[in-house]
């Protein structure tokens, strides 16, 4: 029986080895996750002509990793975006976080999953990453035990799923920060997106949820293109940063929760999700000093970032589902990614 996951030494941070791994479905098709970070390397999958192509954005060397400011392809924790000021209040106690975006807290700051290292169990088509997160890491109350498990299928189906379990009451809410150009080059301004929502959080122009909920208006995607919505030459600042807020009976008529599609690969992708919704990221401020899978590096508006989480800022807006994790209570939630193409 032919391997579906292997594995080779990709580099060391200290005296600790990094890996890479490659799970690859009876097509050929594959995807490439390293532990450190427990990050999405690499996805390639065909376009309609049947070549395979890369369709997210990363690099081919752990050194690129450690020199990149934008997430790519990371595991995002233990609270996946912004937290106004940076704090937050539980059980009658104030924890103060790292202010990594201004005065407020963007991805846990220097704590943030995206740098950790993350220990493996290999499964037949399941790659299970762990990670045990200490107390006051990043000034989180409690310990946290996480499961992070990638699953490829044979009709090119990726599945991410978390679980998590803390000693003590805290808060939690994990994603991944792919970036994905479904062309595999230039840029996503041309891709097609559907949302199965109406309506997003509302942000101030900092990126800090107001508490209110409002129609997506302008911003709503039935088909529409990221230029449709941007323009074609938008500027840094000009693009899309967004939590969508999905809606069951959309979902269910559309049968998926999201979908991208680029027209001249012919490929589609389908997302569905446990999580009650997504942050549409156009990458206005995606930057790389270091070479892509193209061999050029990134630049502004190169990815689309769809990020299936729980609210931001849920735990300083009592208006917003909690994102609470009781103590001992198990976190569990999924995204699924399903590529194909329009033939």
């Amino acid at each position: 029986m032919t391997e579906r996951i292997t594995y080779r030494p990709w580099s060391n941070i200290g005296d600790q080895p990094v890996y890479l791994f490659c799970l690859r479905n009876s097509s050929g098709a594959y995807i490439e996750v390293s532990n450190y970070g427990a990050t999405l390397v690499n996805i390639m999958v065909p376009d309609r002509a049947g070549q395979l192509g890369s369709v997210v954005l990363g690099f081919a060397d752990l050194y690129s990793y450690l020199k990149d400011n934008c997430y790519i392809g990371s595991t995002i924790g233990r609270y996946a975006n912004r937290i106004s000021n940076a704090r937050f209040e539980l059980n009658e106690e104030t924890y103060q976080l790292d202010a990594n975006d201004g005065p407020n807290s963007n991805h846990s700051g220097a704590a943030g999953f995206n740098s950790k290292m993350f220990g493996f169990e290999i499964h037949y088509n399941e790659l299970v990453l762990t990670l045990d997160d200490t107390d006051d890491s990043g000034g989180f109350p409690g310990s946290l035990n996480l499961r992070v498990t990638y699953n490829w299928t044979d009709d090119n189906q990726l599945t991410m799923r978390y679980q998590a379990v803390a000693d003590a009451d805290t808060y939690v809410n994990l994603t991944n920060h792919a970036y994905f150009n479904l062309s595999g080059k230039a840029d996503i301004l041309g891709h097609q997106l559907t949302i199965s929502g109406r309506s997003i959080v509302e942000s101030d122009r900092n990126y800090i949820p107001t508490g209110n909920i409002v129609e997506a208006g302008e911003l709503l995607f039935k088909g529409n293109t990221i230029a449709d919505k941007i323009g074609h030459k938008p500027e840094v600042g000009d693009g899309i940063n967004s939590y969508y807020i999905l809606d069951d009976e959309l979902k269910v008529q559309n049968r998926f929760s999201v979908k991208l599609s680029e027209q001249t690969s012919g490929r589609l992708l389908t997302i569905d999700t446990s999580y009650p919704g997504l942050f549409v990221y156009t990458g206005d401020y995606l930057l790389s000093a270091q070479p892509g899978h193209q061999g050029d590096s990134y630049q502004p508006f190169g990815g689309l970032c769809l990020e299936c989480q729980l609210y931001p800022d849920a735990m300083n807006r009592p208006e917003f589902p909690s994102a609470l994790l009781p103590k001992h209570q198990v976190y569990d939630q999924y995204i699924k990614f399903k590529f194909g193409t329009d033939q």
